[in-house]
């Protein structure tokens, strides 16, 4: 199917006909990469941030869950409550 460029501000965007992203679950929004040239959209399955839980706890596993904190930074945290 030929499809034409849509001008969208200083970028340029097509028209995906809505049976086409009810076929490939489509809704809101899809992860677009570059293939050997090719534009590739590709449907996001799942729900955000799927998967944290068990990262998370491999990273504690692998004691690679330390805070990012530059001690230079002269901040009171002793008031601070983590959760």
């Amino acid at each position: 199917m030929k499809v034409n460029l849509v001008a969208i501000g200083n970028s340029k965007g097509i028209r995906i006909p809505s049976a086409i992203l009810k076929q490939c679950n489509i809704e809101n929004q899809v992860e677009l990469e570059v293939e050997k040239n090719r534009v590739v959209l590709k449907s996001i399955r799942g729900r955000p941030r799927e998967g944290w839980d068990e990262a998370f706890r491999l990273m504690h596993e692998r004691n690679d869950d330390t805070l990012l904190f530059d001690k230079a930074v002269d901040i009171e945290v002793k008031d601070w409550e983590w959760k």
